[in-house]
């Protein structure tokens, strides 16, 4: 996989999520929102790399391991000898709340001069997750953010932790410079909520999101579907698809992965033509997202489809 071009990047956090047994004892589950879509990618068949602080401690060889045997190229990572973020995950009746440690760790501690030149043939670009909430590595992703060319398409969910950030003003300011770098902003209507308070409704709110800069906002609302908005005032909304519910870990980044997979498909991974999609090719986006996003909701923990599962 580290040879294939076209590309997609993805940048954010690889951790181990720490989830309990029946008997309430915790087993270390390799997780983080980035990651997951990254997974989810590489497993549907995408050629895709990540961006991550990856530990030399065991955690780290897990991380890598996981990375591997899901066709995620490993060449993009920043190694250290820092300690592996911790997710302790708490499930109530299927919804995961997270408390996380990540101080002073691998994926934390990331500084610009870290990361390496984005190669030419990186085709789409994927920021999100924790990762966004506290510097340096906040700081460190919003820069690589923002220096992206024009004709590379960049997408980001923040995939939101209100309890998590450390600097709500400094967050608020990078989500809305992330946005307006953005080509595709997705986020669930929790998230819009927090981004966009106040009483109006979601679809105003999502135009509110658009006017920032997005070519196209994609809204997610669990059992209620999801739906594309576009620059120009067209939406297409989609039912989610039915699943029996294990728990909600991993949805929302598998969603993230089977739109980028539906949208490389069509070959429409350039920002001047998502504004113009073709009702067909954003139903097929959504209707892919929706699906694969459902296999996950349906299994434990962040397990996200491979391709011969969709057919």
């Amino acid at each position: 996989m580290d040879g294939d071009t076209n590309m997609i990047l993805c940048c954010g956090e690889a951790l181990i999520d720490m989830i309990p047994d029946a008997d309430g004892a915790y087993f270390p589950h390799v997780g983080g929102a980035v990651l997951n879509t990254a997974v989810a990618l590489g497993r549907l068949g995408v050629p895709t790399g990540l961006i991550t602080g990856l530990s030399s401690d065991p955690f780290g060889a897990m991380i890598a391991a996981h990375m591997t045997a899901s066709d995620v190229s490993t060449a993009h990572v920043v190694r250290s000898a820092r300690n592996t973020t911790l997710a302790f995950v708490h499930l109530d009746q299927g919804q995961a709340t997270y408390t996380f440690y990540d101080e002073g760790t691998a994926t934390r501690e990331i500084n610009p001069d870290d990361i390496d030149p984005v190669p030419s043939d990186i085709e789409a670009i994927f920021f999100g997750g924790i990762s966004l909430c506290n510097p340096p590595v906040a700081d460190s992703l919003l820069t690589l953010a923002i220096a992206q060319p024009e004709r590379r398409l960049v997408m980001a969910d923040p995939n939101i932790r209100p309890s998590f950030v450390s600097d709500h003003d400094g967050y608020r300011a990078r989500l809305n410079a992330l946005i307006g770098r953005a080509d595709i902003i997705k986020l669930s209507d929790d998230d819009l909520n927090w981004i966009e308070p106040g009483d109006a409704s979601l679809a105003d709110k999502a135009q509110a999101i658009l006017a920032k800069g997005p070519k196209m906002f994609l809204l997610t609302e669990g059992s209620e579907g999801a739906t594309a908005y576009l620059q120009g005032g067209r939406h297409l909304h989609v039912p989610a698809t039915k699943a029996t519910v294990v728990d909600t870990v991993g949805a929302g980044d598998t969603f993230n992965a089977g739109c980028l997979a539906a949208l490389r498909t069509a070959d429409a991974l350039k920002p001047e033509g998502l504004a113009t999609l073709p009702e067909d090719t954003l139903r097929d986006m959504l209707t892919l997202a929706a699906r694969t996003a459902a296999i996950t909701v349906s299994r434990a923990g962040a397990n996200p489809p491979w391709a011969n599962e969709l057919v």
